[in-house]
């Protein structure tokens, strides 16, 4: 059974759907202002691999992500510019066409981590009536008040309000209120509370709308949970995001939801750490970010990135180095590597203590990922498997067994293992290149057989070896 850390009750527990085999699962999407860095793409990696494991657990998986392209302050305590409208006026275009770029890029770069699109994406613009609706509600059960700068949800109303980090919350609430450094709103009655509707300034044309209470625009949290309740119900299974997330933003959603519906928002929330850069917080601001084109143009494929990310556990944090990735991406080769070989074995028979052994390791491999999603003790047995494997000359019905077995974690891991159990034929070039290598080396011209065997690995990446099955090849990646 799937065991997850839920972060509000600070343990694990067994995933049980609110509805028979099926689980809504809403994860905070990017705010599309900006190229989303790879800390920020690490957390889509770790929630696409939840998505797996739930989907191989047996249950369907219906998942809901936004887009928020309104109302994300530049201080995520409800502080300072919209992020949208300032990289807009940046980039003298308008908030939709910055919108539409970076959103657009954050759905490219899913694409290259071999993330599984979600099945809605749901932008704030486009629900703003489902916002004002839940305000109103809100309203008319006496949470909210208008200051001259919104409407803000009143916390001191709601009972429980911080729950979601009960040891921290008193630490949260004494350095905002010595929190000088920022300036509050006039008429903000408590120091956590929220506005849920701001109003425009003065010019303001873009991105704002008629609402009771004048014109404005949503604020950040309300937009998450009028629209994860909208796709998913009153309650659901599972929220997902980012450990940085937790004091403010899904606080606060827990706050405005259960104070309209009068019911439980979400059973398990799901946090994922930070990946640090080179022992330092990774961030915009400090102009010490990656994107994923970034290690692409410095000769890594995205999915050595997502193999680096799945290394470490996600409730653990990672540190990012390109050391690190290119130990990443060696690791990776080298599995790669092995999953080809798996088609060159020929030879009869069936051991049957073999196949036992590596059906206990295949079992080990998903009891790890039941187990809070332990990707570094999966990963480890699956190093298990390779070492069992290589201490013997396989034939090819245990190859192909072995093949079927990496399929089966590949559908969690999602690194295309099945593109390297794919027949593949070599191009009448390259043919002609390993057949003149093997002419020279059986003639006892080794140098001009390492010469060919040098060509075929930096002008065609594709290194041949000789095994005591015959000659084979492989492609191979930077």
């Amino acid at each position: 059974m799937l065991r997850l850390y839920n972060t509000l009750s600070r343990r694990k527990e067994v995933v049980k759907p609110l509805r028979d085999n099926e689980i809504g699962m809403y994860t905070c999407g990017p705010t599309v202002y900006y190229y989303p860095h790879i800390g920020n793409m690490a957390t889509y990696v770790r929630e696409d691999l939840l998505k797996r494991v739930l989907e191989r657990s047996g249950f369907k998986v219906k998942h809901v992500m936004n887009f928020t392209d309104v109302g994300h302050l530049v201080g995520d305590e409800d502080v300072g510019e919209d992020k949208l409208r300032m990289e807009a006026e940046k980039e003298h275009k308008t908030m939709k066409e910055v919108a539409e770029f970076y959103g657009g890029e954050f759905l490219r770069y899913m694409r290259l981590l071999n993330n599984i699109k979600p099945d809605v994406i749901c932008k704030a613009s486009e629900h703003v009536a489902d916002i004002i609706e839940l305000i109103k509600k809100l309203e008319s059960k006496g949470y909210t008040y208008v200051i001259p700068d919104g409407v803000y949800f009143d916390t001191s109303k709601f009972k429980g309000y911080g729950a979601l980090i009960p040891s921290t919350f008193e630490k949260l609430n004494s350095s905002l209120r010595a929190g000088a450094r920022v300036e509050r709103p006039e008429g903000l009655k408590n120091i956590t509370d929220f506005a849920v509707w701001r109003f425009a300034r003065r010019g303001e044309k873009e991105m704002v709308w008629d609402s009771p209470w004048g014109r404005g625009f949503p604020g950040w949290h309300i937009e998450c949970s009028a629209m994860s309740m909208k796709y998913l119900g009153e309650t659901f299974d599972i929220h997902c995001g980012g450990v940085d997330h937790i004091p403010v933003h899904h606080t606060n959603e827990i706050a405005q939801s259960e104070a309209a519906t009068g019911k439980k928002f979400v059973n398990i929330w799901v946090h994922f750490s930070f990946v640090n850069i080179n022992g330092g917080k990774m961030a915009k601001s400090l102009g010490n970010i990656y994107t994923v084109q970034d290690l692409i143009d410095k000769g890594f494929d995205p999915l050595d990135f997502r193999f680096f990310v799945l290394t470490g556990h996600y409730r653990q944090g990672l540190n990012f180095t390109f050391e690190a990735l290119g130990n990443a991406r060696s690791t990776l080769n080298k599995i790669y590597g092995f999953i080809e070989n798996l088609k060159s074995f020929k030879g009869e028979g069936f051991d049957e203590n073999f196949v036992e052994r590596v059906g206990v390791l295949k079992r080990e491999f998903f009891e790890a990922l039941d187990d809070d999603l332990n990707t570094p003790a999966a990963i480890a047995k699956m190093h298990e498997l390779i070492r069992e494997v290589n201490k013997r000359r396989l034939s090819k019905r245990e190859g192909e067994l072995v093949g079927e077995v990496f399929l089966e974690f590949d559908f969690v891991l999602g690194l295309d293992f099945s593109k390297r159990l794919e027949k593949k034929t070599l191009s009448k070039e390259i043919e002609k290149l390993v057949e003149e290598r093997e002419a020279f080396r059986k003639a006892g011209n080794f140098k001009e057989a390492d010469r060919v065997r040098e060509l075929l690995r930096d002008e065609y990446h594709v290194v041949v070896e000789d095994t005591s099955n015959g000659v084979r090849w492989r492609e191979v990646r930077g």
